[in-house]
């Protein structure tokens, strides 16, 4: 908790969160609260009175036609340079994308809704998301876990980013009821949903940045549709280290640039035109309401400070993200480690090493990124998993238990001659040593701290265990286990890797309701909102027929690609596209427009039916 948030007196999220039951979901009070709290907003915004938007006819006095493509622009003077590449971009710039769009003091008068303010209040939160992240990096990865001041900061980054989220899919919700792909304008629509989808990414490799429990619990089931996929081979979720550097500096610029098209699209093509307020008829009506559409607005046209508008939207975000990150605070779930592991479940742990000894874990058995194996290979028709091979090797015999105690032997005359005597022996030598003692660990019992595990014909692996479990109490365990990797100690693959192949873990994060039944990745330690963004991904995996699925990773990557796809095209798709004139939402958009001018022009030649 801040010492900022502490002044204020803040509400504790942390504390046990509540749930609810309903059908086949386990949904946290929170993310219901976050998802009716945007419902609500988008309904207040479709019937609020939206101020200043008196009604102007269609033919008032005094109207101006807002510029468009075909409009007259400056021109080259100099004969010279009309061969300069320099001279023919600024003017193809300047017939495109003219001052008097690009930041325009006038727009139609029909845009007199609340649903208009989301896209430039997506933009504000980005641009407090964007600022805010800068702050935390000030202090470096790890600041905001230690220092007060830092955890301020990361408390304004989340809820910045939990606005920005929201408004951007009620903007969304929006532009979908208003058919916004109208008029020539699908390519604006397609770079808006794959900004969204990019900012899906972003948050999503900022939570795995965190470095607390959340981040390990996500980092570690996210990991196998990675792995299904055959990206988890160069996408490793459990590298922080990369994972960082994906959400400070290669993502930001491509969701920047998206954003950036998108708004220079919108500033083109302009915003789209009300929809009929009755059905059209025959094709020649509609050709000639798609020419309406994709032209230029001659309509009437009101007062528009672009500028004032987004500065009071940055204003608004900005008080609103202090203050919930002064109230609220955020996520500090400390991370699990193999140290507390040892000390809090020390049966559990030794029965894990064992088992990693052994190579019966779930890691030694995973498959490709890690081994050779098949226990986690997930094929539909084809493997890409497979295919892609070993990109990350682990022999869990050596990389978790051999390699770490060859270090402490070399100070462990002991250790160092049961250690020679397991490597040296036979492979079946070993695994009936290590079939015995997995049997008999199962009845270990603890006298003053130390472990007494009943005989059994399992040669040197007793003092292996025992070893391994002293050097994961002292914490050199967890050192040893990142030390493997070089430099900057950020992969925490194999630390993962064995918390995972435990029960532990997932105890820890089943008490959080983390666990996959319970919406997966979508909650939140405590009472924090999570991502209710990743619903049409997490689905897949609580529909029954798909949940007990073998390759249930596949099929839920497979599917949200084929919505993800479907929603791409919904300009190109009959049916999809016509959704809004079916169901009318848009007429509270657009009310105040209809309810005061004529549908259509009277020399259109449009016929209208109810």
């Amino acid at each position: 908790m801040s010492y900022f948030s502490t002044l204020i007196g803040a509400i504790n999220l942390n504390g046990p969160g509540r749930y609810v039951n309903w059908s086949i979901f386990t949904i946290s009070l929170a993310n219901i609260l976050m998802i009716a709290l945007m419902i609500v907003v988008f309904v207040i915004a479709l019937y609020l009175p939206f101020p200043g938007s008196k009604h102007i006819s269609k033919y008032s006095e005094g109207a101006e036609p807002i510029p468009g493509p075909d409009s007259k622009t400056l021109t080259e003077s100099d004969a010279e340079s009309k061969g300069m590449w320099t001279a023919a971009i600024r003017r193809k710039g300047l017939k495109l994308l003219p001052p008097s769009k690009l930041l325009p003091d006038r727009q139609p008068a029909y845009v007199a809704s609340w649903i208009y303010i989301f896209g430039v209040a997506s933009l504000a939160a980005l641009g407090v998301a964007i600022v805010s992240g800068f702050l935390i990096a000030i202090g470096g990865t790890d600041w905001w876990h230690t220092n007060s001041v830092g955890h301020f900061f990361n408390s304004t980054h989340l809820w910045s980013v939990e606005l920005f989220m929201a408004f951007i899919v009620i903007h969304l919700w929006g532009k979908f009821w208003m058919a916004a792909w109208r008029g020539r304008r699908a390519l604006t629509w397609i770079t808006g949903v794959i900004a969204f989808g990019a900012s899906i990414v972003e948050c999503f490799t900022g939570y795995l940045s965190q470095q607390n429990f959340d981040s390990q619990w996500i980092s570690t089931n996210g990991k196998d549709a990675l792995n299904a996929t055959g990206l988890g081979a160069f996408f490793n979720l459990m590298n922080f280290g990369q994972m960082l550097l994906w959400h400070v500096v290669l993502l930001p610029v491509i969701l920047v640039l998206l954003v950036a098209i998108h708004v220079l699209l919108v500033r083109v093509r302009g915003v789209v035109h009300p929809l009929p307020q009755k059905r059209t008829r025959g094709r020649a009506a509609r050709k000639i309401l798609a020419r309406s559409d994709s032209g230029n607005w001659t309509g009437p046209t009101r007062r528009y400070d672009i500028v004032k508008e987004a500065s009071l939207a940055t204003v608004i975000v900005i008080i609103l993200v202090v203050v919930l990150a002064g109230v609220l605070s955020s996520p500090n779930e400390p991370p699990a480690t193999i140290t507390t592991w040892a000390q809090v479940a020390p049966a559990d742990f030794m029965a894990t090493a064992a088992s990693e000894l052994a190579g019966t874990s779930e890691t030694a058995q995973y498959g490709p990124p890690y081994n050779d194996q098949s226990g986690n290979v997930q094929s539909l028709l084809f493997s890409p998993q497979t295919s892609v091979g070993i990109h990350q090797p682990i022999d869990t015999a050596d990389s978790f238990v051999l390699s770490p105690l060859s270090k402490l032997a070399a100070t462990n005359a002991s250790l160092a001659f049961a250690l020679g005597t397991y490597q040296h022996s036979s492979k079946t030598t070993q695994q009936a040593w290590d079939k015995a003692y997995l049997k008999a660990v199962d009845k270990v019992k603890f006298v003053a701290g130390q472990p007494q595990v009943p005989a059994a014909e399992d040669g040197p692996v007793p003092e292996l265990i025992s070893a391994e479990f002293s050097l994961a109490r002292s914490g050199a365990l967890d050192a040893d286990l990142l030390a493997q990797q070089p430099f900057y100690g950020t992969n925490f693959t194999k630390p993962l890797l064995f918390l995972e192949d435990g029960h532990y873990f997932a105890s820890i994060a089943k008490a959080q309701h983390l666990t996959g039944s319970q919406w997966g990745v979508m909650n939140e330690t405590g009472n924090y909102p999570g991502q209710p963004w990743l619903w049409l991904y997490t689905l897949w995996y609580q529909l029954p027929g798909l949940d007990n699925s073998a390759n249930i990773d596949l099929i839920a990557v497979y599917l949200t690609g084929v919505a993800t796809i479907l929603l791409l095209a919904i300009p190109f798709i009959p049916g999809l596209r016509d959704i809004p004139r079916v169901v009318p939402l848009h007429k509270a958009v657009w009310r105040k427009w209809y309810k005061g001018s004529e549908e259509v022009p009277s020399d259109t030649g449009v016929e209208t039916v109810n």
